[in-house]
Parts: C-alpha cells; sequence; structure tokens
C-alpha cells in the first residue's frame, strides 16, 4: 500500500543545481510484488528508486525491481519525479539510491557530465535504445529530410514530450540541422499529451509528426514509421543503464550482483513494457499484478531472474 514518504533532501540539492522540479512522492514498502511483505525473507535493508512514471521503460524496471529486491529480502520504496534533472541530482546526493532505467550514453549525456562524480554504473540491461522522429504509417514521408517544404500540413508542428527530456535537446537539435527552423516548432508539453495528440490524430488519419524513443510501448499498438535521419541528428542507438549512487555496490552487494545480471532482449523487454503499461491504468497493484505474471511466464529472459 503506497503510503506519503518523509519528504526528500532533493530540494535543496536542486536549488544549489538551479534546476526547476516537481516532485510527487509516492513511496511504497515494496518487496515480493505485494507493496508491503517480503514474504519472511531476510531484512536487508530499504533501497528507493527514481524513477519517472510516463517513460515507461523506468515503470517497468522499477516495478520489476520492486519484485525482484524484494524477493531477495529488501524493503523497496518507490518516488515518481517528473523530470530528468531532479532526478539525476537525487542520485547524486543520495536521496534517491537507484534510477532504473538511465540513457547516460547519448540521451542523458548532460546530466552526466553534471553528475556523474556522484553515480555508479550498475549496468546496462538493453542495448539498442534511440531517439526517433516519428510519423504514421500512411504520413507519405519517409526522412527527415522530407519534411523541408512540409510546414503547413502539419501546422508547423512537432509536437514533443517533457522539456527537460534528452529527447527534446536532441530534437531542438535537429531543426536546424535539417533546414527546418522556419517551418517547424518544437512544442514540449508531456509524454502523455504528445501521446494523446498521436493518437487522436491516427483515429483521424491526420498529418502529424512526433519526438518518440524506441524501446517504448506504442511501436507494438499503433502503426507508426519513423523518418530516416541520414545527419544523425538523433544521436546513435545507446544502452539503458541502471545507475545508483556512489557506493551503491559497497551499501548493497547482493542487490548490485543481482541487478549485473538482467540483460533483456527486443522479445522479453517488449512484453514487459506493454503489460506493465497496459496494468497501469488500474493503479499500482494491478502493475504488480502484470509483473508477477511477466516473471512466472518468463522464467528464462535472464539468467538471474527470480520466479518463486
Amino acid at each position: 500500500m503506497f503510503t506519503r514518504k518523509k519528504a526528500l533532501k532533493i530540494g535543496a540539492v536542486i536549488g544549489t543545481a538551479g534546476l526547476a522540479f516537481s516532485l510527487a512522492s509516492c513511496a511504497s514498502d515494496g518487496g515480493a510484488g505485494d507493496g508491503g511483505e517480503n514474504d519472511g525473507a531476510e531484512d536487508m535493508g530499504a533501497i528507493t528508486l527514481g524513477f519517472i512514471p510516463s517513460w515507461t521503460d523506468g515503470l517497468s524496471t522499477a516495478y520489476l525491481l520492486e519484485n525482484q529486491l524484494g524477493k531477495l529480502g529488501y524493503t523497496v520504496e518507490m518516488e515518481e519525479l517528473t523530470e530528468a534533472g531532479p532526478l539525476y541530482a537525487g542520485l547524486a546526493g543520495g536521496d534517491v539510491d537507484m534510477y532504473p532505467s538511465a540513457w547516460p550514453e547519448v540521451t542523458h549525456a548532460d546530466y552526466m557530465d553534471e553528475f556523474g562524480d556522484e553515480i555508479e554504473d550498475l549496468g546496462s540491461y538493453y542495448d539498442n535504445a534511440k531517439l526517433t522522429i516519428t510519423v504514421p504509417e500512411y504520413v507519405d514521408v519517409d526522412s527527415i529530410e522530407d519534411l523541408a517544404g512540409r510546414g503547413e500540413d502539419f501546422d508547423g508542428r512537432i509536437v514533443g514530450i517533457e522539456p527537460g527530456a534528452g529527447l527534446t535537446g536532441a530534437a531542438e537539435s535537429m531543426i536546424p540541422e535539417y533546414g527546418l527552423e522556419d517551418e517547424f516548432s518544437l512544442e514540449t508539453s508531456s509524454t502523455a499529451a504528445m501521446l494523446a495528440e498521436l493518437e487522436g490524430a491516427i483515429e483521424n488519419e491526420e498529418d502529424i509528426v512526433v519526438t518518440l524513443w524506441r524501446p517504448f510501448w506504442p511501436y507494438g499498438e499503433l502503426d507508426l514509421k519513423d523518418l530516416e535521419d541520414p545527419n544523425g541528428a538523433m544521436g546513435e542507438p545507446e544502452a539503458l543503464h541502471f545507475l545508483g549512487h556512489t557506493g551503491f555496490s559497497d551499501e548493497f552487494p547482493e542487490a548490485a550482483d543481482y541487478i549485473a545480471g538482467i540483460q533483456l532482449d527486443d522479445v522479453a523487454y517488449g512484453a514487459l513494457e506493454s503489460s506493465v503499461q497496459q496494468a497501469s491504468e488500474d493503479g499500482e497493484d494491478a502493475i504488480r499484478d502484470a509483473v508477477d505474471t511477466w516473471v512466472s511466464e518468463n522464467g528464462d529472459a535472464y539468467e538471474t531472474l527470480i520466479t518463486e
């Protein structure tokens, strides 16, 4: 059961860093996927996972780790944030123990430059993540270059996500790289708002161009087409990492050893994210049930997976 957690010290960290943030503090005594009990396992201590719930890669891996670390005997506390900057600052300051799905190589490289000295890389779990500029399959453009001269067809808009996202920075750089600045502007809001616009446009078969990323559940639900990026403006594919505060592996050695063994392929990862996303509409308990089901049906997803 989710309870209100004592306020973090992140505010002080963010103030020092000059970052604006919005923190939704929703802590749970996780463990064993039931939100409270460790099923009699030895008490190994408490680990706080910081994640952005609208980014379903982190939502999925956070609840997977809650399930698995709970079985090892840890109490898992779930800390929801709304922007990447405060999450990295909280991680570096030790107010969050782990970021369970980070993009440190390319997308979040600026945050790593700022906070990386106080962050421990616990390993990567997926190695083909990438940022994309995407349209519905029916739209008659195939490359970002093809957007030139087509601004009116898209109302001069590229629909983006949160302003502080690494994807947003890449898209902002992409626009002048392809000479689109006189025709297009990037409109930021939130991941949920972008998806609502995308789904509405598809329902009415309207032209729309959005910022997306892979892996992400809409690719399994909607007919989408990533635009070719011949100039490489959106960056190279990268790995998704588990990050901890400095000293995490010394403080939680069993957890660090377990986490280092997680490797997900496209099939296993896609099934996890899709099931969590669908369950998220019904709340945390539904997500936990979805993760329980995924674990029972994907016992060979990776070597360290604990199925019982």
